[in-house]
């Protein structure tokens, strides 16, 4: 079994994939009043 060798390495790698389905479902809400495309909002967590 490849990479999840460390439980911390689990919990980061599972958070953000459950990050992307909320973003995918429309369960992130932005703070501004223009709403955001899902690769925009990534890209706005990223900066």
């Amino acid at each position: 079994m490849l990479g999840l060798k460390d439980f911390n390495c689990a919990r980061v790698i599972l958070s953000g994939i459950e990050l992307m389905h909320m973003i995918k479902k429309g369960q992130m809400k932005c703070s501004g009043r223009i709403s955001l495309s899902a690769a925009q909002q990534f890209y706005s967590l990223v900066s």
